[in-house]
């Protein structure tokens, strides 16, 4: 590979695609050389392919592991979680009119079960999240 100022071009190839400087010919930035990427056809499709997939399990493992945490009387908490979310768009949402009360401003433990309780999303996490990230590892292409 050349070194910088061997000559115009330096180029870096890479499976996902290359990186090249190249020096600009007019505005602002003349003559300095700056990087510009391509990436292989269809790489950033295939990536966005797995990154939709890992938000829709991150969007669904969160409801899914939620429940056990949220307080329970009829169950229309819960339910409003799966009615307000749209899986895959990285927003899970609990549209129940007393939803934000309960969550913010109730017991984090209950008489009748100490694991359901206010903050539910926060407590899940400290139990979950390793197996979270390691799903949406596993969906997004990665090790």
């Amino acid at each position: 590979m050349a070194k910088p100022g061997e000559n115009d071009k330096i180029i870096v190839h890479t499976p996902k695609g290359c990186m090249f400087t190249h020096k600009l010919k007019s505005g602002k930035n003349k003559g300095k050389a700056v990087i510009k990427f391509e990436w292989k056809k269809g790489f950033g499709a295939k990536q966005t392919k797995h990154f939709s997939s890992a938000q829709k399990f991150v969007d669904s493992e969160t409801l899914r592991l939620d429940a056990p945490y949220i307080p329970f009387q009829t169950g229309t908490l819960i339910k409003s979680g799966k009615l307000g979310t749209v899986i895959g768009s990285g927003e899970v949402n609990y549209v129940a009119p007393y939803a934000a009360k309960q969550y913010y401003t109730t017991a984090q433990s209950r008489p009748y079960d100490a694991q359901r309780g206010g903050m539910w999303f926060e407590r899940m996490k400290a139990d979950h999240k390793g197996e979270i990230i390691r799903g949406a590892k596993k969906k997004a292409g990665g090790k």
